[in-house]
C-alpha cells in the first residue's frame, strides 16, 4: 500500500467536503463532521498547525468508507 499524504486537520476537512461531507459541530480541537446521504459521521482533530500523523489519517479515512487511493483524488 503506498504511503499516505502528510496533511494538516483542516486539509483533510477540505478533501473530506468533496466527498459529500459537511462539519456538524466541534468539540475542543476535533471537528465532527456527518455525510447525511449515508449517516458517516467522521472525527478529525484539528491541532493548529500540526500535522495529522498517517496512523489517524488511516483511521479518519475507515470511518469515512474510503480507500487511501478514493482520498488522493479528492486532495487534486
Amino acid at each position: 500500500m503506498p504511503k499516505l499524504p502528510v496533511l494538516s486537520g483542516r486539509e483533510i476537512i477540505k478533501a473530506l467536503r468533496r466527498a459529500g461531507f459537511e462539519e456538524l459541530r466541534q468539540r475542543g480541537s476535533h471537528v465532527i463532521m456527518i455525510r447525511r446521504e449515508d449517516r458517516r459521521v467522521v472525527v478529525v482533530p484539528v491541532h493548529g498547525g500540526r500535522d495529522v500523523l498517517p496512523e489517524t489519517l488511516r483511521g479518519i479515512l475507515r470511518q469515512a468508507g474510503l480507500s487511501p487511493d478514493e482520498f488522493r483524488e479528492l486532495l487534486k
